[in-house]
């Protein structure tokens, strides 16, 4: 963690790879330590699931001190990208989008 503190060039840890909601334990120990050591950046959080799916799990999530920002949808193939403007990069489905939640 020290190294993301010094590291001059770091604006947000994204979690993303497998499926983020599947490892919960893993998942809220990244956000109890942003919380214990007061890191603001944004937490972006990747995911195949819907917002409905999990939003049971995500009250833990809050306690961070940063920006909270879901990817929400499932890859879909053969369709359309689309540029999401809240995380600024294009997401590979048309179903697929981000939302700041905190």
């Amino acid at each position: 963690m020290k190294s993301y503190i010094n590291n001059p060039i770091t604006e947000a840890i994204v979690v993303q790879g497998l499926e983020p909601f599947d490892s919960l334990l893993d998942l809220y120990t990244v956000a109890a330590a942003l919380e214990d050591f007061n890191i603001t950046d944004d937490l972006v959080i990747y995911t195949g699931y819907n917002r409905n799916e999990v939003s049971s799990h995500l009250k833990p999530l809050f306690s961070i001190p940063g920006h909270l920002i879901i990817k929400w949808g499932r890859y879909i193939p053969n369709q359309e990208s689309h540029y999401d403007p809240v995380l600024g990069v294009y997401l590979a489905s048309d179903n697929q989008y981000a939302e700041v939640l905190k």
